[in-house]
């Protein structure tokens, strides 16, 4: 393994901003693995440390295979992780929303445009990401159809499930779009949490990953367990939204199978803890997403299910 500087800016006062990477073989730019890129992304952070620490331990046991570098990124924006702060803390900007950068642009737009430029001949390049959504979501590999995007590669993370998305406008701004669009397969990897750790979440993250280079033979890795996944279009998904703004007291977890009828939640008045309101499965299916913020707003979507 060998340390490398993927982008630095310089400061007048304080540490200058550096973004750094791991390097794994020499050869062929096989993939590029990143974690957070948002201020709160502890959980994406979390899931490229231990990803660095599995595959020292293959390197030392001689299991890359000769002629492919794997690159493992686990900060982009470590200066919003000091401080807490979900985006650029100047300027309010989203890293994830400034591709594929401009390098005489405003600071985020550099910072995009550095990394950019150092990532994108990756033949495969991977994001722990996170939704905007504020929840738990159920472990999966997301695709957004660009004419570019290769589910059934997707397929060798071994993940239950591969959801496909159309792109919307802003899509266009991201990593993902952009590593698709310069001709790489790209793919947002998915755990349960984002400013949380959740360590079972991280391990399955993790263990995908390395499913899924051991899959493509870029190191030496054959996990026991591993789904057949299945593959998912988003606009398939039931949205499940709450009938009143309060208190949400979830009655049901992620991954669970619910039936139609059956009561997930229940919103409660914040103030005297009377219960408002029930939530209801509109069908049967599998919690894939659950809200998991205290409040609510009225007719917000706080479960997705996957219908069966």
């Amino acid at each position: 393994m060998r340390t490398v500087t993927i982008y630095e800016n310089h400061s007048l006062y304080r540490d200058n901003f550096k973004v750094q990477g791991y390097v794994f073989g020499t050869g062929k730019k096989a993939v590029c693995i990143i974690g957070n890129m948002r201020g709160n992304e502890y959980q994406q952070l979390y899931c490229c440390s231990q990803l660095v620490k599995r595959l020292k331990q293959l390197e030392s046991e001689d299991k890359l295979i000769p002629g492919y570098e794997i690159l493992v990124i686990p900060s982009a924006n470590p200066y919003s992780i000091n401080i807490e702060k979900r985006f650029w803390p100047i300027d309010n900007t989203d890293i994830n929303r400034m591709f594929p950068g401009y390098v005489k642009g405003e600071t985020t737009q550099r910072i995009a445009g550095g990394i950019f430029e150092k990532i994108q001949e990756y033949e495969c390049g991977i994001q722990f990401a996170s939704n905007y959504m504020p929840g738990e979501f159920m472990p999966h590999i997301n695709i957004m159809k660009t004419g570019f995007e290769d589910v059934q590669l997707a397929k060798k993370f071994g993940m239950p499930y591969v959801v496909v998305r159309n792109t919307r406008p802003y899509d266009t701004t991201t990593l993902n779009y952009n590593w698709q669009i310069w001709n790489t397969k790209a793919f947002s990897l998915y755990t349960t949490s984002t400013a949380q750790i959740n360590h079972e979440s991280a391990q399955r993250g993790v263990e995908s990953v390395l499913t899924f280079l051991g899959q493509c033979d870029y190191i030496r890795y054959s996990r026991k367990e591993r789904f057949l996944s299945q593959i998912i279009d988003d606009q398939d998904m039931i949205s499940v939204r709450a009938p009143e703004a309060g208190l949400f007291e979830p009655l049901v977890h992620v991954e669970q199978e619910v039936h139609k009828g059956m009561i997930l939640a229940k919103i409660l008045n914040p103030v005297d803890g009377e219960e408002i309101a029930q939530v209801y499965a509109p069908s049967e299916g599998i919690v894939f997403f659950m809200h998991n913020e205290p409040l609510t707003y009225g007719h917000t979507a706080v479960l997705k299910l996957i219908p069966v």
